[in-house]
C-alpha cells in the first residue's frame, strides 16, 4: 500500500511517500502555498497522481503533549484532504521531526536556500517512517 505523509506548514508543506511494501519512506516534494484551500487541492492531486491509499498527517503537539492552534488546523486540513482524496487519514505525532530533519541535513552538509527547500520534505519522511515503524509487529 502506498502512503503519503504531510508535514503542514504555513508557507511550505512537505510530502513524503512510502514504497508499496510500506517499509521505507522517502521525500516526495515541497509545496509552497499559503492558501489552505489551494494547499488541500495540491496535496490531493499528489495523492491521486501517486495512487496513495492512505494519508498520514503530522500532528504538531506541544512538548507537554497538549494541542494548540496548529494541531487544530492540522486536524481540519487532514479531514479535508481525506474527504477530497477519498482516502483514509491518520494523525501522527510530529514532535521533534523538524529538529531531526535539520540534524540530518547538517550531517549531509546541506545549508542555505537548498536546506530551506528540503527540510519540510525530510520532516515528512520522518513522520511517515515513524508511522510505518509503528505499524510493524
Amino acid at each position: 500500500m502506498i502512503i503519503i505523509s504531510v508535514d503542514l506548514g504555513h508557507a511550505r508543506t512537505g510530502l513524503a511517500i512510502s514504497d508499496k511494501s510500506g517499509f521505507l519512506a522517502s521525500s516526495l516534494c515541497v509545496i509552497e502555498e499559503h492558501n489552505d484551500d489551494r494547499l488541500v487541492q495540491k496535496i490531493t492531486d499528489k495523492i491521486k497522481e501517486n495512487k496513495a491509499e492512505r494519508v498520514v498527517v503530522g500532528l504538531p503537539k506541544n512538548m507537554d503533549g497538549s494541542e494548540g492552534e496548529s494541531a487544530t488546523r492540522a486536524r481540519e486540513l487532514a479531514q479535508k484532504i481525506g474527504d477530497l482524496a477519498d482516502v483514509p487519514y491518520v494523525m501522527q505525532d510530529e514532535r521533534g521531526t523538524t529538529i531531526t530533519a535539520h540534524a540530518y541535513l547538517s550531517a549531509k552538509e546541506v545549508y542555505g536556500k537548498k536546506r530551506k527547500k528540503q527540510v519540510d520534505a525530510v520532516a515528512a519522511s520522518i513522520i511517515l517512517q515513524d508511522y510505518l515503524d509503528s505499524q510493524k509487529g
